[in-house]
């Protein structure tokens, strides 16, 4: 059991912290009047994210904690759809540079409250509620 919740982990962990550099190059493109899927920025990230989620919901079944059961994995997961919204809206819906740049830093909070949530294991971390 030990090894493949290592290798999960690993996974996860690299995926995570993969996906907002990414995401980053991504909403700079855009940002920059660029094509943002140009090359492999196409493919890349959406392989990366989808490994990340396939770890993660492989994590959730070894520790045996499901989002809707346990908060801290609802939050990560409703903050995981906030944080897709947010790249769509900063690499393809956002029509203006303030826009774009609005809803990218918005990822980026959203990407750095999930991290607080899955360290704490608390949907409100700091706050010290759970």
């Amino acid at each position: 059991m030990l090894q493949p919740f290592v290798a999960l982990l690993g996974t996860h962990i690299v995926c995570a912290l993969a996906s907002p550099i990414l995401f980053s190059l991504r909403a700079w493109r855009s940002i920059r009047g660029r094509d943002p899927a140009r090359g492999w920025l196409r493919v890349t990230p959406h392989v990366v994210d989808t490994l990340l989620l396939l770890a993660g919901i492989g994590l959730a079944f070894l520790i045996r904690q499901y989002p809707f059961v346990n908060g801290w994995l609802t939050a990560k997961l409703l903050a995981l759809i906030a944080y897709v919204g947010a790249g769509h809206v900063a690499v393809r819906r956002a029509h203006s540079t303030r826009g774009k740049v609005g809803a990218w830093l918005l990822g980026l909070a959203i990407v750095l409250y999930i991290y607080a949530v899955a360290v704490s294991r608390d949907p409100l971390p700091g706050l010290g509620v759970y």
